[in-house]
């Protein structure tokens, strides 16, 4: 609608986690890094958590782009499915079919631990086919990684059921490393005593952090400028003070409140983006946090004035 006004090639600001936008920021940056490093040292689990909107589908998405060919991925965008599933889901993503032709000598080392923890043949048989692909890709001197996004939405039983599958393993390394990416839920879910066992597992984890305005203003012109623009300043400076407080840092905010102002400036045939314009934007949007919009400058300024008048006044005048 407004590309063309302001000379983008794209919309610059869409919802979609799109890896061409990934800004290094140093809260992504760590985490990108902390998961890299963390898979190289074939550690057990890995957890990255963030409230909604802060990038980590972005993030995981960028993780899964910058593996190279050693790795073989294994990708749940929603694991809000029972343990049965998890395990025939993986399987399906690893390449197995759930059926067995004949026995297999691998299989005998884990058959007692699978009548201890799972309760059906069709739970057997998915985890052996597991199996023998990991050891197959083992073989291969190739490295699998199971990555779930909106970890937090897993039921207990299907979290436990992930901690079993991280049992697989040789004499000398683990067959499986997980990834989860999730909300601050999966954090406080973890915590559970009875969950103890997978909670000790994490070796290495990542908070996501929301920006701050330095970020925003950062992440407002490495975007445009990707999206094709080469003009001056596209967002005043009272424009970004007001998306910072509105937005509270989340990147998801930011790219709604920076789409509406865009569409408004358009609208009024300005070319920069002005505080007048993000207000509307921050009013048009339900789930932004108002902020004190109608605070104007002159009237902080006499209210701080008054505050220092009122703290040097004589103490007999307070009474």
């Amino acid at each position: 609608m407004y590309e063309a006004f302001f000379g983008l090639r794209e919309a610059p600001f869409t919802l979609t986690p799109n890896t061409h936008f990934f800004l290094k920021s140093e809260t992504h940056r760590q985490g990108l890094e902390m998961l890299q490093v963390a898979l190289a040292n074939r550690e057990g689990f890995i957890k990255v958590s963030g409230e909604v909107g802060t990038g980590k589908t972005l993030l995981c998405r960028k993780l899964l782009n910058a593996l190279g060919d050693e790795y073989v991925t294994a990708y749940i965008p929603n694991p809000h499915f029972s343990a049965e599933t998890l395990y025939c889901v993986l399987a399906d993503e690893l390449g197995a079919s759930l059926k067995r032709d004949k026995p297999n000598p691998i299989y005998s080392h884990i058959d007692g631990y699978l009548n201890q923890d799972v309760t059906t043949e069709k739970h057997v048989l998915a985890l052996r086919q597991i199996n023998d692909c990991l050891i197959r890709y083992a073989d291969e001197g190739k490295q699998v990684v199971l990555i779930i996004d909106e970890a937090q939405a897993m039921p207990e039983e299907t979290i436990e059921a992930l901690r079993l599958l991280t049992n697989l393993e040789t004499e000398s390394q683990k067959l499986l490393q997980v990834v989860l990416f999730g909300q601050p839920e999966l954090d406080r879910m973890l915590a559970q005593k009875h969950l103890r066992q997978l909670q000790q597992r994490i070796t290495f984890q990542h908070r996501i952090s929301a920006f701050s305005r330095a970020d925003i203003e950062r992440y407002i012109s490495h975007r445009v400028i990707l999206a094709g623009y080469q003009g001056g300043r596209l967002f005043d400076a009272r424009a970004i003070t007001l998306l910072t407080r509105a937005s509270g840092g989340i990147p998801r905010l930011v790219n709604i409140l920076c789409h509406k102002a865009l569409m408004a400036a358009y609208g009024q045939g300005s070319s920069v983006v002005q505080a007048k314009h993000m207000k509307a934007a921050v009013k048009d949007t339900e789930s932004v946090p108002r902020p004190l919009l109608n605070w104007l400058p002159w009237q902080f300024a006499a209210t701080v004035f008054a505050v220092v008048v009122w703290a040097q006044a004589p103490v007999e005048l307070w009474l």
